[in-house]
């Protein structure tokens, strides 16, 4: 059969036609418009070319899945075991164990007791291989023996189970401000437990080079890769200074790392993390080896509001890490930010990666990112950037030092303050939260658990806490008040959107200022359809809103707008806005009553807090 050339009939494409096709479309406006920066100040292009010098970044073995980790942060015991057991019944390959003041303890986690821990793991196998993840907090020693012990109890031999101990002191200093014992002093603890548990057969690994709490305080891609180096880093020197070989040392090691919505970014953030790791071993004198590197989908992205949108979010980081080539990954359940919980929440984390494994099958190409142009120049960029910041933290000290001085504090700090302004201005968006939010969102279900127990804050810190964010926090703050201004006055607040001219002039700006006012709990109305000046009247008086919002066409408003708010103003508005930006209109604008401009790129949140104050809540 001859064979039919499908790009017959189109003309070569390169480089320089799609650079003048872009010239025209942008008309005028310069190329950098459409490049962005990370919060690392990587330069993101639009287009990339093929890479040049692609190679496969070691990692899973080809065609190797990952492991379907699940989380368990039930403190009771029964309970955490019926789950236990469903999940490893129906798809989990592991469980990973969140213990109280952990990094990962985001307000349930299992308490450090043995009859907990023994009644939570009954009829798990161990000697099957399941692999079992601890995330310890201050009380990690004796949580970590306790499970040692328990294996011991069932007569079972330390070398067949697949446990990881997770020992991580300088985590627990970053998420806490505290530990039990300072470092380096704490070396000499972390390096005779390790001892310990080598001398009854367990093969590790025991420490986790764990990003996350940089991450959860906002810190950027290079800044969680460079504190997870460093720290792992530090495990090693204390394993070796405490008798193990540095061979030995460095397979005492894996990697904990966040997996958020930025799907790019956090692919090239776990190819970046193993060209690190490589680069450190040939630094000590070894032959580099794939380091096992885990993921859990990132706290920070995870909302209150509209918390299925989490499932979608939790997708996009699973397949993102998952294609970064991830050893194991860990799906949040969608109502981790409301409570603790229940079975179907968990059911979705769980078969959210049967989904990407079974159906999807990203796991058969051993890295699907190698020779894609953006992907090797992300992951460079973030190579370059992490090694860096990995330099200053070795100069100061390490990572425990490096603490106690605030040095990392101050560039999470940095990045935390542009996340939060953009997070205002909405340049990053959550929908459902700070995008296209739903006032009649039904409550959903959680399990009845009392929070974790906090830290012993009577402790002496020996450095400030990265403290711990979600992005959406502050228009959940506001749609709070939206709830309590319901409850006083039986409805939520209102803005009536005057929506002028045909529906062409004013759909863009009337579902802009929709989303915008929506986004504080503030109840947008609008009459559907063209209307005339006397029939806008009445709609915004039958209303019973104090709040307006103009929506129109630039031209519409040059022709129509300040009459509209003089009318507006007379019939009882108390406070106008005018969705868009006003230009040569602003003068004539404000003198008939309009009051706030509000545009894309502009201060959603003090414009919403603003909104409240107007309405007299």
């Amino acid at each position: 059969m001859a064979e039919l050339p499908l790009a017959r009939d189109f003309p070569p494409a390169d480089e320089a036609a799609w650079k003048a096709l872009v010239e025209k479309a942008l008309k005028g406006a310069p190329f950098a418009s459409l490049e962005s920066k990370s919060y690392d100040g990587i330069v993101i292009e639009p287009l990339y070319g093929r890479a040049s010098d692609a190679d496969v970044v070691p990692g899973r073995a080809p065609g190797a899945p990952w492991e379907v980790i699940q989380r368990i942060d039930i403190a009771d015991g029964k309970t955490a075991n019926r789950q236990i057991l469903e999940d490893l019944n129906n798809g989990a390959s592991g469980l990973s164990l969140v213990f109280q003041g952990s990094a990962g303890d985001y307000g349930h986690a299992l308490p450090p007791s043995e009859a907990v821990l023994k009644e939570a793991l009954e009829d798990v196998h161990f000697e099957w291989g399941v692999p079992i993840e601890l995330q310890l907090g201050p009380l990690c020693k004796d949580a970590a023996l306790m499970l040692a012990n328990l294996v011991q109890q069932r007569g079972l031999a330390p070398s067949d189970v697949n446990i990881r101990f997770g020992f991580d002191p300088i985590g627990v200093l970053a998420a806490n401000g505290w530990n039990n014992v300072v470092w380096p002093d704490m070396a000499n603890v972390f390096a005779s437990l390790v001892g310990e548990m080598i001398a009854q057969g367990f093969k590790g690994p025991f420490a986790v080079g764990d990003g996350r709490p940089v991450h959860a305080a906002g810190g950027s891609d290079a800044q969680e890769l460079a504190f997870a180096l460093s720290t792992a880093l530090a495990y090693v020197r204390a394993a070796h200074d405490g008798g193990v070989p540095l061979d030995t040392a460095r397979r005492l090691i894996f990697f904990r790392l966040a997996a958020d919505q930025n799907q790019f970014l956090t692919t090239a953030k776990f190819r970046a993390l193993r060209k690190l790791w490589s680069r450190i071993e040939e630094a000590c004198g070894l032959e580099p080896e794939p380091a096992f590197v885990t993921a859990e989908t990132a706290w920070r992205m995870m909302t209150k509001r509209d918390p299925h949108g989490n499932i979608v979010r939790g997708t996009i980081a699973g397949l993102a890490a998952a294609v970064g080539g991830a050893n194991a990954v860990t799906v949040l359940p969608f109502s981790a930010a409301v409570g603790l919980p229940d079975a179907f929440a968990r059911r979705i984390a769980r078969n959210t990666q049967t989904i990407l494994l079974e159906e999807s099958n990203l796991y058969r190409v051993a890295d699907p990112a190698a020779g894609s142009g953006a992907m090797e120049a992300l992951t460079s960029a973030l190579c370059l950037e992490a090694w860096k910041l990995f330099q200053e933290i070795e100069a100061a000290g390490g990572p425990a030092e490096a603490l106690r001085q605030g040095l990392i504090q101050s560039d999470v700090a940095e990045a935390r303050a542009a996340r939060e302004k953009a997070i205002a201005r909405r340049k990053d968006s959550l929908i459902g939260t700070s995008d296209f939010p739903d006032l009649a969102e039904a409550e959903i279900s959680v399990l009845d658990g009392a929070p974790s127990a906090p830290c012993n804050d009577e402790a002496e810190r020996t450095a400030e806490p990265l403290q711990r964010m979600r992005l959406s926090e502050p228009f959940e703050a506001l749609r709070d008040r939206s709830d309590q201004y319901r409850a006083a006055h039986g409805a939520r607040p209102k803005i009536f959107l005057a929506c002028l001219g045909r529906p062409a002039d004013f759909n863009a700006r009337a579902s802009f200022a929709k989303s915008l006012f929506e986004a504080g709990g503030i109840e947008a109305i609008a009459a559907q359809g063209a209307q005339s000046s006397d029939d806008m009247l009445k709609a915004f008086k039958a209303s019973e809103a104090s709040l307006v919002c103009l929506c129109s066409s630039d031209k519409v408003y040059a022709s129509g707008g300040a009459d509209a708010a003089r009318q507006l103003r007379e019939a009882g508005a108390k406070h106008i806005y005018l969705a868009g930006k006003p230009g040569e209109l602003e003068t004539e604008l404000k003198s008939a009553g309009v009051e706030r401009f509000v545009a894309a790129g502009a201060d959603a949140l003090e414009t919403l807090r603003g909104a409240y104050t107007n309405l007299g809540a």
